[in-house]
């Protein structure tokens, strides 16, 4: 059974744009899927709005986003930030950027066990040494004292990782989680995300423009554009055999890393304009222009 489902799923910015188009998806206990397609194709969107963070800017006209099975957009807001903030969690994008540069580390793990789930400071703390170990920080009392800018970003990727895990989510929604570091820290980073997840349990919502990711640590994926699903597979069939024309493109363009000398191949205009034809139809069947 799925504990994450997406039913036709629309978000409009305030001038009526649809920015997500009927988007369904799905994802079982403990599955990794991935959300790909290019930069604006709406996978963050998703992500924020299964997480309840969209932008004021944008707002949900129809769908439903179901959590083991209950509609988070019929329940009261209150009702559903406890949902989400008992059940999900994120990893974000930046680790520069994401965590409060005036406060210690450890805090920043700790209060949402000890605000929302109700834990003790005394579990909490320790939980969190506990999940900094995992995540393979050495020292972790010296690091939960530690303010974020006196660490690296391979570091506080880290520790965004096990914040993340802490309250041990039934779903994590993994925003690009490895697009800010250098290659070798991202080689490292997926490793540990696949390691902490499979040891866990946890479902994971992979977002990412990177294919080479998605068949390292995906076994479902969907391809997106301009907001709406084109694709939804699983990773061994995407490889070996994608359906959609613009699928086949995205895994051309893909940059071989083997030969430098091998040149980029773009997605070719015909495929774009085709594609963008089927997105057109969809917003015309739906009443959307």
């Amino acid at each position: 059974m799925s504990f994450l489902e997406i039913r036709n799923l629309t978000a409009t910015l305030s001038n009526g744009m649809p920015i997500l188009r009927d988007v369904s998806l799905s994802v079982a206990a403990a599955e990794v899927r991935g959300l790909v397609g290019e930069s604006g194709a709406g996978k963050s969107m998703i992500g924020k709005a299964i997480l309840g963070i969209l932008p004021r800017s944008v707002r949900i006209t129809r769908g439903e986003i179901r959590l083991d099975g209950t509609d988070l957009l019929a329940l009261p807001p209150a009702e559903r930030r406890r949902r989400i903030g008992q059940s999900c969690a994120l990893i974000p994008q930046d680790p520069l950027t994401a965590l409060n540069p005036s406060r210690r580390v450890g805090p920043q793990i700790t209060d949402r066990l000890v605000d929302i789930l109700g834990w003790t400071r005394s579990n909490a703390e320790a939980r969190a040494r506990d999940l900094l170990a995992e995540v393979q920080i050495p020292e972790p009392e010296r690091v939960m004292r530690s303010y974020p800018h006196e660490l690296s970003g391979g570091m506080r990727q880290r520790i965004l990782i096990a914040s993340a895990f802490a309250a041990e989510p039934k779903l994590i929604v993994a925003d690009e989680p490895t697009t800010a570091l250098d290659v070798t820290v991202q080689k490292q980073i997926l490793k540990l995300i696949a390691g902490m997840q499979a040891r866990h349990g946890t479902a994971l919502l992979f977002v990412t423009h990177d294919l080479g990711v998605v068949s390292k640590v995906c076994q479902r994926l969907s391809v997106l554009y301009a907001g709406m699903v084109v694709e939804d597979t699983d990773v061994r069939g995407f490889f070996s055999a994608p359906d959609h024309p613009y699928s086949r493109a995205l895994l051309a363009a893909t940059p071989v890393y083997t030969d430098p000398e091998a040149s980029l191949t773009p997605v070719p205009e015909a495929v774009i304009t085709a594609v963008r034809a089927e997105v057109a139809a969809a917003d015309r069947r739906a009443g959307r222009g």
